[in-house]
């Protein structure tokens, strides 16, 4: 059993989930430059929600822009609330996958 002082002292090298999923202010910048303002789903209301494309859950790398869509409230709920939504992100990820491997290619 370890000490309190000794858990505190700890030093964790994996990270969280939840460290995972954080959205730093250079993605949450490079995701704003990227849209314009605007909704990256809807494309006509005005964007103030980052939606990520992979779940928090699932994300096995620390979040990048490739991983977020700038979106309105309402688009955010219908992505992360319905099965058309999810499909919606599906096609995301494999776009951007597809693009990446592409540019490794070259």
């Amino acid at each position: 059993m370890y000490s309190k002082e000794d858990q505190i002292k700890s030093n964790r090298i994996k990270q969280t989930q939840r460290q995972k999923g954080d959205i730093s202010l250079k993605v949450r910048q490079e995701v704003k430059t990227r849209s314009n303002g605007a909704c990256e789903v809807c494309d006509m209301a005005r964007a103030t929600q980052m939606a990520h494309v992979i779940s928090r859950v699932r994300i096995e790398h620390k979040t990048t822009a490739d991983d977020i869509l700038h979106t309105c409230y309402e688009c955010h709920k219908w992505l992360d609330g319905s099965i058309h939504g999810a499909a919606y992100k599906e096609g995301i990820r494999t776009d951007r996958e597809r693009t990446r491997r592409m540019e490794g290619m070259k």
